[in-house]
């Protein structure tokens, strides 16, 4: 198994508990700061370190998820480590939040090419190996950001959406070599989601359920798509929060609207819109639809 952004967090958690169930892994982490600029790599040799002391196996590796030739890199040190590459966990992120009509060009590219280049790069290289072992399973994280929304998120909004389409194109185009794709949107406190601005009681109060929830949790569904027991599942997405699973909704149509003469502004302003108006999404974000505590 490969997990990018394995030095701590998610990644971390998802590395050990993968090496506890019997897997090799190879913990990828740049030792990046929370926007993306590196500073270390030595968070992953201490995950590596960590999986050893316990008797598991895994390599540590710094390569760079938003260049191609890292990703190559990387899935080439997989195969030559322990010979094949049965499951990718594509979690590597940063964050650079602000509103957008305060987001400059470089934080708008520099997050997609984490999230949404990175998933591309690093799957598109495990695809030949995986391909030529007729098996193997993506496991992408997406947010809740991207699938619902969030304030000051913009440029992590759009890469998340975009990681969860993909990941649909690649169950669709890959499933003749029996390779599956699928999604988590996890909700757990990790060094990224410590980033959230609290300026109001309520948003104290949503991150102070945030940090209840332990990166651990989110293991378990992981190891289930990557494992053979999740080889029917495929094109998904789900969210785990806490001790609850989640299977998400994807777009569909809601309702029509048909006109047999077919429309013209006034007939869209004076009977299209008034009758699909009902069924308009709202304008909410993430806490409002998960508005409940945790169990």
């Amino acid at each position: 198994m490969l997990v990018t952004g394995a030095g701590g967090g998610i990644g971390r958690a998802i590395a050990m508990e993968a090496a506890k169930a019997g897997a090799s892994v190879v913990v990828n982490d740049i030792g990046a700061s929370l926007d993306g600029r590196r500073e270390s790599s030595a968070a992953a040799q201490d995950a590596v370190t960590a999986i050893e002391a316990m008797g598991g196996s895994a390599v540590a590796n710094g390569d760079d998820v938003s260049e191609p030739a890292g990703a190559q890199a990387m899935v080439k040190q997989a195969v030559d480590s322990f010979g094949r590459l049965d499951a990718v966990v594509n979690n590597a992120g940063i964050l650079r939040d602000c509103f957008f009509h305060k987001m400059s060009f470089e934080d708008f590219d520099a997050v997609v090419k984490v999230h949404l280049y990175g998933t591309f790069n690093v799957s598109r290289a495990a695809v030949d190996v995986m391909r030529e072992q007729g098996s193997g399973s993506l496991i992408h994280m997406t947010s809740t950001s991207g699938l619902i929304g969030n304030l000051a998120q913009a440029n992590y909004s759009a890469a998340k959406l975009g990681v969860a389409a993909l990941s649909k194109s690649l169950a669709l185009d890959l499933r003749r070599w029996g390779i599956r794709s699928n999604c988590i949107a996890p909700f757990a406190w990790s060094r990224m989601t410590s980033s959230i601005k609290v300026d109001s009681p309520e948003q104290e109060e949503r991150v102070n359920r945030m940090k209840e929830m332990s990166p651990e949790k989110i293991a378990p569904m992981a190891l289930y798509l990557a494992s053979d027991a999740g080889a029917e599942t495929t094109g998904q997405i789900f969210a785990v929060r806490n001790n609850e699973i989640f299977l998400v909704s994807q777009p569909r149509p809601v309702r029509s609207v048909q006109r047999s003469k077919g429309w013209d502004l006034d007939s869209v302003t004076s009977h299209a819109i008034p009758a699909l108006r009902g069924s308009y999404v709202p304008l909410d974000v993430s806490a409002d639809v998960f508005c409940w505590d945790p169990v």
